[in-house]
């Protein structure tokens, strides 16, 4: 069983959110909870992408930065930055000023809407690599799967970029495709009942 931490009002969590509070409302609102709109699906893994070599909280904390200057995350938005776009992204500091990643990201929303043109939504592609509901690892043992490792690899042959069997499983995790809350975590019983009732999208 995966430690749980027991914070401000005593009931059990993931033991992730001792690490900050900031972590408390995230974890208890979204972190599991299945999404189907293309683009908070798109922001999140846009925000993995950033993350990686960081922490979550660095993320979590510049999110609204990060939204503002990436146009919300609109995909459409997004594809249409130029050269210059990157250069004003370099110099702003609500953000992670990384040019590779920045640069990914804007390739990242061509190539989706490329995928939106063949599948019909980013839901529709994503939703197919659901993890099974009975993983053969307990919640929060392992950084890939083989879920993880087929989507990064399908994403990467599409010409996505900074989307790593690793990124790929905390975006899966975050966006409801697992539910990898501990056991015991008081949050853990209401993903499961959120994925049940969750309508899977189709192409």
């Amino acid at each position: 069983m995966t430690d749980l931490t027991y914070n401000f009002d005593g009931l059990p969590r993931c033991a992730w959110c001792s690490a900050t509070s900031d972590y408390i409302h995230y974890h208890d609102t979204e972190w599991g909870f299945p999404v189907d709109n293309d683009q908070r699906l798109f922001e999140k893994l846009c925000l993995e992408s950033f993350q990686s070599g960081l922490s979550w909280r660095t993320i979590l904390t510049k999110r609204e930065h990060f939204r503002t200057a990436f146009k919300q995350f609109d995909f459409n938005e997004m594809a249409r930055f130029t050269a210059q776009d990157v250069e004003a992204l370099l110099q702003n500091e609500g953000i992670v000023r990384h040019r590779g990643k920045i640069e990914a990201v804007i390739n990242n929303a061509k190539r989706a809407q490329e995928l939106v043109a063949e599948e019909g939504s980013l839901a529709a592609f994503f939703w197919r690599y659901e993890a099974d509901s009975q993983p053969d690892t307990p919640p929060q043992t392992v950084s890939t799967t083989a879920d993880s490792i087929a989507l990064a690899k399908d994403l990467k042959k599409r010409g996505w970029k900074f989307v790593g069997p690793t990124t790929v499983y905390a975006f899966m995790q975050a966006m409801g495709l697992v539910n990898d809350h501990a056991e015991g975590c008081m949050i853990r019983d209401k993903v499961i009942e959120a994925r049940r009732n969750f309508q899977r999208p189709s192409s």
